[in-house]
């Protein structure tokens, strides 16, 4: 029996009726983003790491193979280690091993211990003009190495050099720098010391700077003079510093080519022959690029073990 709503009131509309979806496969995943949080930090490296690849890592994996190889062009054959064979049966790469030895033997103590007695100077508060002092010293870091051994070689000429001449005034007979075997190595030694003196007394300066003054305090209380704080305080707190410098003096001597080409060329009588002037000497002089790579790859090896050898024992020992 239908019922019968009162008068004014309306029926309440239907409710819809669900429709169902179409069947459909699978659902997609969506579509993954190139730029999220961790993704950027890689894009980020990703030119240096390409121009690391490209310009550092290929180079020096080609240089590898090349030492393995002998022939000039694109014309190479594989010979092992015929090239490293070589290598050791060759008295002028032991020459010039020698010489680079004794350069970085003479050269690396005298020019850091100047370094450290130049940096103590200039940390002192007698020192007037400070600034003006440290200018000066870093100045001959900014020479270019070329126009420096152009320079030296104007100033240790035998007949009209600026350095005879002031010898002269001493009564001290002209001394032939470039052309005498000994006083070649001389020579070189000076120009190094002149270029790279003022460099590391500014990293001296900047440790010297960063030690604590209660140390020196508390060493001045305990009775300690000049000699003992130097020794207990300032030492010890520049050992980062000076292993760095050690280290990084002695691959650069290791690897020393400008000077000696420009001032001797490698004579007299190959007595400044470095092993970078007789790697450069193979490869683009003989164009025997087999042969240089090995010589690079020796040297390499050479500075890696110098290199641990000195972190051993100059390192914090812990």
């Amino acid at each position: 029996m239908a019922s019968v709503l009162p008068e004014g009131v309306r029926a309440p509309a239907p409710l819809p009726v669900p429709v169902p979806a179409p069947a459909s496969g699978p659902a997609r995943p969506g579509r993954r983003r190139l730029l999220t949080r961790g993704s950027v930090p890689y894009l980020l490296i990703m030119p240096a790491v390409l121009g690391f690849a490209v310009f550092k890592a290929y180079p020096i994996a080609s240089s590898l193979w090349i030492s393995l190889t002998t022939g000039t062009g694109d014309d190479r054959t594989y010979a092992g280690l015929a090239n490293y064979r070589r290598l050791l049966a060759d008295p002028l790469f032991w020459t010039a091993l020698k010489n680079t030895g004794l350069i970085l033997v003479v050269q690396v103590p005298l020019m850091l211990g100047l370094a450290l007695l130049v940096a103590l100077a200039l940390d002192s508060a007698k020192v007037w003009l400070r600034p003006l002092w440290r200018l000066g010293v870093f100045v001959p870091s900014l020479t270019g190495l070329v126009a420096a051994g152009v320079m030296f070689s104007v100033i240790l000429n035998r007949d009209a050099g600026l350095l005879n001449w002031v010898l002269s005034l001493f009564g001290v007979d002209r001394v032939n720098w470039l052309g005498s075997p000994s006083w070649a190595r001389v020579g070189v030694v000076l120009v190094i010391t002149w270029h790279y003196t003022g460099y590391n007394a500014v990293m001296y300066l900047a440790g010297l700077q960063g030690i604590p003054k209660e140390l020196y305090e508390a060493a001045m209380v305990d009775g300690a003079g000049p000699v003992r704080r130097f020794v207990s305080v300032t030492l010890p707190q520049l050992r980062p510093i000076l292993l760095l410098t050690v280290v990084l003096s002695t691959i650069g001597t290791l690897q020393l080519f400008d000077e000696p080409y420009v001032l001797t060329g490698g004579g007299p009588d190959n007595a400044t022959l470095t092993v970078t002037m007789y790697l450069y000497q193979n490869g683009f002089k003989y164009f025997d690029f087999g042969y240089a790579s090995a010589i690079a790859y020796a040297l390499a090896l050479i500075v890696s073990v110098l290199g641990i050898v000195q972190v051993r024992l100059m390192g914090e020992r812990r």
